[in-house]
């Protein structure tokens, strides 16, 4: 692994994102498991230097958290290793045609909803709005669909740690006290 200067430097928010990005993608690639995940993207969320994101990554090969002021080494490809899948898309780096679909399709459903109610066209026109949808989830894929998916299951995961952590917590004290 390569050094990382001044391990000792507070991170940023965008460091905690840069590392829960990269260790979603170990966890993509079946590097980790998703309990593995949720105990590892606490210890971002928690970690508060440099050196403390190095430790969560010590055992990882590349990617590993970007620093704003440090260049990235990069790691040599690992032998008869599957690629990793690319990140989903976010509305930051989306192409112009999707920008303006996804503008124009909330604006589609609303203006069909207003034409039905008024009488101006009949039910059929919905279909202007779904098929808008249709062709652009057909163009682009549904990256986005995949990408929410694993945040709710990772909240999920961290919901029910933190019960069962309460109930262990809870018996270990009912358990002092009957011992007293």
């Amino acid at each position: 692994m390569t050094e990382v200067p001044s391990p000792q430097l507070r991170i940023s928010d965008q460091n905690r994102e840069s590392a829960l990005s990269a260790l979603g993608e170990h966890m993509s690639a079946g590097r980790i498991d998703i309990d593995e995940y949720g105990e590892r993207s606490a210890r971002i969320t928690a970690a508060k230097t440099r050196g403390e994101l190095v430790d969560i990554f010590a055992d990882l090969p590349a990617p590993h958290p970007r620093y704003e002021d440090a260049p990235q080494a990069i790691a040599a490809p690992e032998p008869a290793a599957a690629p990793v899948p690319a990140s989903p898309k976010t509305p930051d780096n989306w192409s112009p045609p999707q920008r303006f679909l996804a503008a124009i399709v909330p604006l589609a459903f609303i203006a069909a909803i207003a034409l039905i109610a008024t009488g101006t066209l009949g039910w059929p026109i919905i279909f202007v709005p779904i098929g808008l949808t249709v062709f652009g989830k057909s163009m682009w894929g549904h990256d986005w669909n995949h990408d929410q998916h694993h945040r709710d299951r990772h909240e999920r995961h961290l919901r029910d740690r933190e019960r069962r952590r309460e109930l262990r917590d809870s018996f270990r004290d009912h358990r002092r006290g009957l011992d007293r």
